[in-house]
């Protein structure tokens, strides 16, 4: 009697069909990724109640997000990170600003949790530069709450 076991081949595992898989999801993912979030500047407006403002067409925005980085909107209408963050700079930039549309509209829109100073700082040199109407931007509040 013979009771030895045969020897059985290890199996084989081809990677071809696998790395098609990978690559059809990597392609997969690409295309249906957008890639336009670079312009967006994600801020939490505080809410009030009241009136919209009547629209305008044109207007001097600042926005400052929740870490009192101070974005200018430019001729785009996209939001433009300040070179130099600091009270100096951003009074350069509204000098320039000012210069031509000191009269336009200066809207600040601070997120709900950026700190008070940076917007205290911003107020006071739009101020400074000649900016006359100067306004915050708000949401409505939530109904219900």
């Amino acid at each position: 009697m013979n009771f030895q076991r045969k020897r059985k081949d290890a199996p084989e595992i081809s990677m071809a069909p696998m790395i098609d898989v990978v690559f059809l999801l990597l392609l997969f993912f690409m295309i249906s990724t957008t890639f336009n979030r670079q312009t967006e500047v994600n801020i939490k407006l505080p809410e009030a109640s009241g009136t919209e403002a009547e629209e305008r067409q044109r207007m001097v925005t600042l926005i400052i997000d929740a870490e009192g980085i101070y974005y200018l909107k430019g001729e785009d209408d996209l939001p433009h990170q300040l070179v130099n963050q600091s009270a100096d700079g951003l009074k350069q930039e509204l000098q320039k600003l000012a210069a031509h549309s000191a009269s336009l509209p200066f809207i600040i829109n601070a997120d709900g949790k950026t700190p008070h100073q940076s917007v205290i700082t911003a107020l006071d040199i739009a101020g400074q530069v000649g900016f006359t109407h100067i306004t915050f931007a708000t949401q409505h509040a939530a109904s219900g709450k």
